[in-house]
């Protein structure tokens, strides 16, 4: 675990911007399929996770869903019952040419609590709980060592109870659930709850924002 990571964490954690070069301008360049990656991460809602990601530069798709649980096509209503297995997610798929995995996690340990278990606020449940699903083994290592290092730098004051665990499917929620942050900005929960946590990646992370105004 490189050291800019852990302060880049205690950083966003203080609320003090890190400005970083900005490669925005990569963004216009046509994307290669082979530089893209898919993760799949559970934070809390993911109205909330989505939102965040949509904005930060390099990710070329989110797309919020449900994975975790057993059962096939499973509704948003059985899945928020608590009782199917499955975890409130976003497929983030990126650019590796222009942002990278690890930043993906800064973002994420950066906007949600990874503390608390199965809860996020006043969202609670184990569809809430704290995850990264892993594709491949890369992925599997280097969420295992950021959780390790963040653990041994004590950031949190308390312990991190975020899951690593193998990705086995993914289920997309109902179009009405897609960029609902962005569709639905003048409802209470996204006013309340989702733009806090928009305010707080574009406040932190503001070199790596899409169509970043120079």
């Amino acid at each position: 675990m490189k050291k800019t990571f852990l302060i880049c964490i205690l950083t966003a954690l203080t609320a003090c911007g890190q400005k970083k070069e900005s490669n925005t301008s990569a963004v216009a360049a046509k994307t290669d399929k082979n530089n893209l990656e898919t993760i799949t991460l559970g934070g809390g809602c993911y109205w909330c996770v989505e939102a965040v990601y949509e904005n930060l530069n390099g990710v070329t798709a989110v797309t919020s869903g449900f994975s975790g649980g057993t059962t096939k096509n499973p509704s948003y209503e059985e899945v928020s019952s608590g009782a199917t297995g499955y975890v409130e997610v976003v497929e983030v798929t990126f650019d590796k040419t222009i942002t990278s995995l690890d930043e993906i996690f800064q973002v994420f340990f950066t906007v949600h609590d990874p503390t608390t278990l199965n809860r996020q606020g006043a969202d609670v449940g184990t569809q809430y709980r704290s995850v990264v699903f892993y594709r491949n083994e890369q992925q599997r290592e280097a969420a295992q060592n950021i959780i390790s290092e963040l653990k041994k730098a004590q950031i949190y004051a308390n312990p991190i109870v975020t899951a690593v665990e193998k990705f086995t499917s993914f289920y997309k929620a109902k179009d009405s659930h897609q960029d609902y942050y962005s569709n639905n900005k003048n409802q209470p929960y996204c006013q309340m709850v989702i733009q806090p946590k928009v305010e707080k990646f574009e406040k932190i992370f503001k070199d790596k924002l899409k169509n970043k105004q120079h």
